[in-house]
């Protein structure tokens, strides 16, 4: 079990790597942190955790990011990379507005789109790259 966890959370750090470093120099593409801080905030918003700060809130939704795609591609990267990460992808641009969150950074257009779900069947086969590796 702990291969799958350590492979699950390697795919989890390369979708965030591949996805912070095309973030930074590229325009018209996805920001899936803005997704995620803005659903932390939220969830956040009737309790006593203040993550407020900027860098304080990128860091917890880095953080909850790396975790929460590291479980996921745990226990279905390592055995169906392809459809894992093609419903991760599909979620991440279909599920945020209708849970009441600003889909625009990550299903703005077609080309954020595609890019989105590209960037979690990266993190999938990563994920099952590794785990192929270390099993």
């Amino acid at each position: 079990m702990y291969k799958k966890i350590l492979a699950g959370l390697g795919g989890a750090i390369a979708l965030n790597i591949l996805h912070e470093t095309i973030r930074k120099n590229f325009d018209n593409v996805p920001h899936i942190n803005e997704v995620g801080e803005e659903a932390l905030l939220k969830l956040t918003e009737h309790t006593t955790v203040n993550i407020k700060g900027e860098n304080t809130l990128y860091a917890a939704t880095l953080l909850g990011d790396v975790v929460s795609n590291g479980l996921y591609y745990a226990t279905t990267a390592t055995k169906n990379d392809l459809s894992s990460g093609l419903l991760a992808g599909i979620g991440a641009i279909a599920l945020p507005k209708k849970i009441g969150l600003n889909d625009e950074p990550v299903a703005e257009n077609t080309k954020k789109k595609l890019m989105t779900v590209g960037y979690y069947l990266f993190g999938a086969l990563v994920t099952k790259f590794i785990y192929d590796k270390i099993k």
